[in-house]
């Protein structure tokens, strides 16, 4: 068998997720029944985040198992193909050791959540951001959200369907901006840990935004994390703006040459 890693991009939006469903559209069923249409056996893929329904991915990270020797620049070109019209791309591809995990060896995942201020629905942008119809102020959300950082419990920001071990995780970055956009002025998240417990970035979102609004404090998300019970936790955010935008390895892959390696 020859391993390689693919960087793939999409546009979660019609997808019940990342992760294989016997009855509903996914990003890895695409991708591996693009796989048997090129050898024809069940493909079976891994991936270093399961994004859920309606969440994009820029730089999502999977690895495959073919039996032929493919040259990676052929195998993105062939699944390309192949994958036509669903709205996913292979955007690179790189040989990896037979050791190699997406998952297992990945030491950081980077995430972007987009909010758009408008009063105005959005169409061009429609399915990528989260739309609010009120100012927010960018200064107090990120100075709530460094109260995120860190070696935390983070229960309150956990899905009650979160299957992780611990709710015990690290942030390392949690960072608001403003961002001017043809749009709109857009607030973005940039947050960053080697794993993250389930829906924890939307909820993170979500609770911020209340802070935007002047809901909450930064002392009332303090408060929330302390509290260690998800009813503590602000409201959940949509999906819509959530993009997973890459994930860190001890040695890249895609640096390396990328598709002709």
């Amino acid at each position: 068998m020859f391993r390689i890693a693919l960087k793939v991009e999409y546009n979660g939006a019609p997808f019940a997720g990342w992760q294989r469903q016997a009855d509903q559209p996914s990003v890895q069923g695409a991708i591996e029944d693009a796989l048997a249409k090129l050898e024809k056996r069940q493909h079976t893929i891994a991936a270093a985040g399961r994004t859920d329904a309606g969440v994009h991915g820029r730089g999502q990270v999977a690895h495959c198992d073919m039996e032929r020797d493919w040259e990676p620049f052929r195998l993105s070109e062939a699944l390309n193909y192949h994958l036509k019209p669903a709205p996913v791309a292979i955007v690179d591809a790189a040989r990896v050791p037979d050791d190699w995990h997406a998952r297992f060896s990945a030491i950081e995942r980077r995430y972007l959540f987009r909010i758009l201020c408008r009063r105005a629905p959005c169409t061009m942008e429609a399915g990528q951001v989260w739309r609010v119809s009120h100012d927010l102020d960018v200064s107090a959300m990120h100075e709530a959200a460094q109260r995120l950082v860190g070696l935390h419990d983070f229960t309150t920001f956990r899905s009650v369907m979160c299957q992780s071990n611990s709710p015990v995780k690290t942030l390392d970055r949690l960072d608001v901006t403003h961002v001017e956009t043809a749009a709109g002025p857009e607030i973005h998240f940039d947050v960053r840990a080697r794993s993250f417990l389930h829906n924890q970035v939307r909820s993170f979102v979500g609770t911020l935004e209340r802070v935007g609004a002047g809901a909450w404090s930064a002392d009332d998300v303090t408060a929330a994390l302390e509290a260690r019970n998800r009813a503590a936790c602000g409201p959940v955010s949509p999906p819509d703006g959530l993009y997973l935008m890459g994930a860190g390895y001890p040695d890249d892959p895609f640096e390396a040459g990328g598709l002709h390696r």
